[in-house]
């Protein structure tokens, strides 16, 4: 199969997308997606005055009764100290955590999450 660049595969197109992929259109897509699929989602905008290391995106969807937080990533950004010790914590507290690139969108990884029902006494 031929990706939309002539000459390279599909996986080898979705590398060369994936590579290049802005944080901020990561986000966007994602919100979109989550949106499209009925999820409530909360972005802290101007972070400056937060506390650092917050993941980007809150998202909560009562008819799949989830609440989950999600870090968004280039495809070779590095979560920090702050980020990793964020995400811990809500693991441990029992929130559903992922840290999501490029390559998370175009696989269909995060699809797969956001249309997943949590069953009663289910965690992620």
């Amino acid at each position: 199969m031929t990706g939309p660049v002539r000459g390279l595969s599909r996986v080898e197109y979705e590398a060369l997308v994936a590579r290049d992929m802005s944080e901020e259109s990561l986000q966007r897509r994602v919100l979109r997606l989550a949106r499209e699929l009925g999820w409530k989602a909360y972005h802290t905008y101007d972070s400056r005055r937060s506390q650092p290391g917050w993941p980007d995106l809150a998202l909560v969807s009562a008819k799949r009764r989830r609440f989950l937080v999600a870090e968004l990533k280039k495809e070779r950004g590095v979560v920090s100290a702050e980020q990793h010790a964020w995400l811990t914590a809500l693991a441990a507290a029992g929130v559903e955590t992922h840290v999501w690139r490029p390559t998370d969108l175009l696989d269909e990884t995060v699809l797969r999450v956001l249309t997943r029902v949590q069953g009663p006494g289910d965690r992620a």
